[in-house]
C-alpha cells in the first residue's frame, strides 16, 4: 500500500505537469485559430462587400435602363426618375466597386471593364434623354433603335456575371477554410476538455476527497441541472417570441407591399384603356389621312407599348403572387394549431380527386398503399404538406413515359414515416436543401410557380414537430419522406406533467 502511495507520489507531479503542459499547447493553439478564423472571417466580410458594390451597379444601370425607356415611351419625366437617380448614384457605386476590388487583382481589371462599360452605358442613354428634352425624341429612339445601348447592357452583364462568379468562389473557398478552422478548433476544444477532466481526476486522486464531498458536489450538480432547465425554458420562450415577431413583420411588411402594387395595377389598367383609344385614333388617321401617321408611331402604338404593358402585367402578377405566398406562409405560422385524430388513409382520399385531371392529362396515375398509420395532428397542416407535395410530384413527372405516384406510410416507434415517389424528371444532389428554401427552385424552370411550396411544407412540418427528406436521381425520379410524431398533443401533455 505504502509502495503504490509512493509510485503515485512520484506519477503525480508529472502527470500534472504533462497537463499543464498540454493545456498550454491547446492555448496556444486555439489563440492562433482564433487569429486565422479572425482573418478569414474578414475576407468572407470583404467578398461580401465587393459583391454587394457589383450588385448596386447592376442594380443602376437597370433603373437608369428603365427610366429611360418610361421617359422616351410617355414623354412624361415622372418615369425618368429611376434614371435621374442612377445618373446620380452610378460614379459612387462604381468608384466603391473600383476601391473594394483592389486586392484582387483579377477582379479589379473585371471592375474596370465594368466600369468603362457602365461609363459608356450612361453615356448611351444621356444621349437619348436629351434628345427627347429638346424635344427631338425621332432622333432619341433611332439611338435606341442602332442596338449600341443594348450591346453595352449585355456587355455590362457579361462582365458582372464573370466578377459575381469569381466573388462567389471566393466566398465558398474562405467559407469552407473557416469551417475547416473551425471544426479543427472545436476538435482541440474537446481533447482539451479531456485533459482537464484528466488533471481533475488527479487532482482528485491527489487530494482524496471523502464520500462526504462527492455527495456534496452531487447536491450542486444537481441544482445546476435544475438552473440549466430554467434558462433551457427561458430560451425557449424568447425563441418562440422572436419567431412571432419576425412573423408579424412578415405581415406588416406584405401588406404594405400590397398598396402600391395595387396602385400600379390600376394605373396599367388605364393605361390599357387609353392605349385603345389611341390606336382607334391612329387606325382612323391612317384610313382618312395616312400620311400623317409615321412608322415609329404606329409601332410604338401596336407592338412598343402593348409590349411595355404586357411586361408590366406579368411583373405585377408576379408580385402579387409572392405577396400572397409571403401572406399565406405568415398566417400559417399564427394560426392556432387544432390536434385531432386524423385517418391518413381518408385524407389521401380526399386529395387524389383534386389532381385527377393534372394526372388524367400527364397520363399518370395515383397510388395510396394502405394501411397508413393515423395521426393525431391539425388536419389542415396535414393536408397543406400532403397536398403540396403531390402537386409537386404531378407538375415534374416526366412526359417521356407514364407517370406513377406513390403514397405509402409505416410507424415507427412513437412516429410514423410517410414516403411520396414518383418517377418524375428527378432532382439533382446538389439541389436537396436548396428546394426547401424560399423562392428557390431546381432544374429547368419550365413549370409553373414561385420556389414556395416546399419551404412551406418545411415550415409547417417544424411548427407540428415534423421533419421532411429527399432522395432523387435525374432522369429516375424522387423520393420524399416525411416523419411525424403519432401524439405531439399528448406527449407534450407528459412532458408538462
Amino acid at each position: 500500500m505504502l509502495k503504490d502511495r509512493s509510485a503515485l507520489g512520484r506519477t503525480t507531479p508529472i502527470l500534472l505537469a504533462a497537463g499543464l503542459l498540454g493545456l498550454l499547447a491547446i492555448a496556444a493553439a486555439s489563440l492562433w485559430m482564433a487569429e486565422r478564423d479572425a482573418a478569414l472571417s474578414a475576407r468572407v466580410a470583404e467578398a461580401q462587400a465587393l459583391r454587394v458594390a457589383a450588385l448596386d451597379v447592376r442594380n443602376q444601370l437597370q433603373d437608369a435602363e428603365t427610366g429611360q425607356r418610361g421617359y422616351l415611351l410617355t414623354g412624361d419625366p415622372a418615369y425618368r426618375a429611376p434614371y435621374d437617380a442612377a445618373h446620380r448614384h452610378l460614379p459612387q457605386a462604381l468608384t466603391t466597386l473600383l476601391a473594394a476590388s483592389t486586392p484582387d487583382p483579377v477582379l479589379h481589371r473585371l471592375s474596370e471593364g465594368i466600369a468603362a462599360v457602365a461609363r459608356a452605358k450612361m453615356a448611351e442613354l444621356t444621349r437619348t434623354v436629351t434628345l427627347a428634352e429638346a424635344g427631338n425624341l425621332h432622333a432619341a429612339l433611332d439611338v435606341l433603335r442602332q442596338g449600341s445601348g443594348k450591346a453595352l447592357m449585355d456587355q455590362a452583364r457579361d462582365l458582372l456575371d464573370q466578377a459575381l462568379t469569381r466573388i462567389d468562389a471566393r466566398v465558398q473557398g474562405s467559407s469552407r477554410l473557416l469551417s475547416g478552422s473551425r471544426a479543427l478548433l472545436l476538435g482541440l476544444t474537446a481533447f482539451g476538455v479531456l485533459l482537464i477532466v484528466a488533471v481533475a481526476v488527479i487532482a482528485i486522486l491527489v487530494v482524496g476527497r471523502s464520500t462526504r464531498a462527492l455527495n456534496r458536489a452531487h447536491d450542486l450538480l444537481a441544482t445546476a441541472n435544475l438552473g440549466l432547465e430554467a434558462r433551457v425554458r427561458e430560451r425557449t420562450a424568447a425563441l418562440e417570441q422572436a419567431n412571432e415577431e419576425v412573423q408579424r413583420f412578415a405581415y406588416i411588411v406584405s401588406h404594405d407591399l400590397r398598396a402600391p402594387l395595387v396602385n400600379v395595377m390600376g394605373f396599367t389598367a388605364e393605361l390599357e384603356i387609353g392605349l385603345a383609344s389611341v390606336q382607334a385614333l391612329v387606325e382612323t388617321v391612317e384610313v382618312e389621312a395616312p400620311e400623317l401617321v409615321s412608322r415609329e408611331a404606329r409601332d410604338a402604338v401596336r407592338e412598343d407599348v402593348p409590349e411595355a404593358i404586357g411586361f408590366i402585367r406579368s411583373s405585377t402578377d408576379r408580385m402579387d403572387r409572392l405577396i400572397n405566398a409571403i401572406l399565406r406562409i405568415s398566417r400559417e405560422g399564427r394560426r392556432m394549431l387544432a390536434p385531432e385524430r386524423v385517418a391518413m388513409g381518408e385524407l389521401f382520399a380526399q386529395l387524389a380527386p383534386t389532381v385527377r385531371h393534372q394526372l388524367e392529362f400527364a397520363n399518370g396515375e395515383l397510388v395510396i398503399e394502405q394501411p397508413l398509420p393515423d395521426l393525431v395532428a391539425d388536419r389542415l397542416a396535414l393536408e397543406q404538406i400532403f397536398g403540396n407535395l403531390i402537386d409537386n410530384a404531378v407538375k415534374y413527372l416526366d412526359p417521356a413515359r407514364p407517370g406513377r405516384i406513390v403514397i405509402r406510410g409505416r410507424r415507427a416507434g412513437d412516429a410514423a414515416i410517410f414516403e411520396v415517389e414518383d418517377n418524375g424528371r428527378g432532382i439533382p444532389q446538389e439541389d436537396y436543401e436548396r428546394i426547401f428554401e424560399l423562392f428557390r427552385r431546381s432544374g429547368a424552370q419550365d413549370r409553373p410557380g414561385e420556389g414556395i411550396g416546399l419551404a412551406h411544407v418545411r415550415a409547417v412540418l417544424r411548427r407540428i414537430n415534423g421533419s421532411i427528406s429527399c432522395e432523387s436521381r435525374v432522369g429516375v425520379g424522387s423520393l420524399f419522406r416525411i416523419t411525424l410524431p403519432l401524439a405531439p398533443v399528448r406527449a407534450a401533455k407528459e412532458a408538462t406533467a
